[in-house]
């Protein structure tokens, strides 16, 4: 009877997997604030002749996939892949562009209903993003060592 329970207890585990890391009710819910970013945000303040759009979608219950696209004309300049996703019961904001090897992982440090702050204070630059909506309205900052860059869009 021992190595039939045994054999019984090892099957459990393989077939329904160890118990998954559990994630605290703030990080969850700290999550759910972040459901407004959803959509098509269009920029607003792009050089003449040029344009662009960050496009964000749920995909999960912890997991937003985006693209930022800059266009000059019909022409595409410039692609970034974008995620917000939970990992190891945390908000991380991940870039990645075609200059960095690897995707760039920003962690959360503040979350609200209209906006939230992402740092990675070990990468080159940005070391910190932040987007702050207004309504229908969306400032996009990037900064580090001194240096600030501000977008700003309007939601579709």
């Amino acid at each position: 009877m021992g190595l039939k329970m045994s054999i019984f207890c090892f099957l459990s585990l393989v077939c329904y997997g160890l118990p998954a890391q559990s994630i605290s009710k703030k990080t969850t819910d700290d999550f759910s604030k972040l459901k407004w970013i959803e959509g098509t945000w269009t920029r607003t303040d792009s050089k003449p002749g040029r344009s662009g759009f960050e496009s964000w979608q749920r995909i999960s219950s912890h997991e937003f996939l985006g693209k930022g696209v800059a266009l000059k004309g019909a022409d595409t300049l410039f692609v970034e892949k974008l995620k917000i996703e939970i990992r190891d019961n945390a908000i991380y904001y991940v870039s990645d562009v075609p200059e960095n090897p690897q995707p760039v992982s920003f962690k959360f440090t503040k979350v609200s209903s209209s906006g939230f702050v992402c740092e990675n204070l070990n990468h080159d630059f940005p070391k910190k993003i932040e987007y702050q909506r207004s309504g229908k309205s969306l400032k996009a900052t990037i900064s580090g060592d001194g240096k600030s860059i501000d977008y700003s869009f309007v939601k579709k």
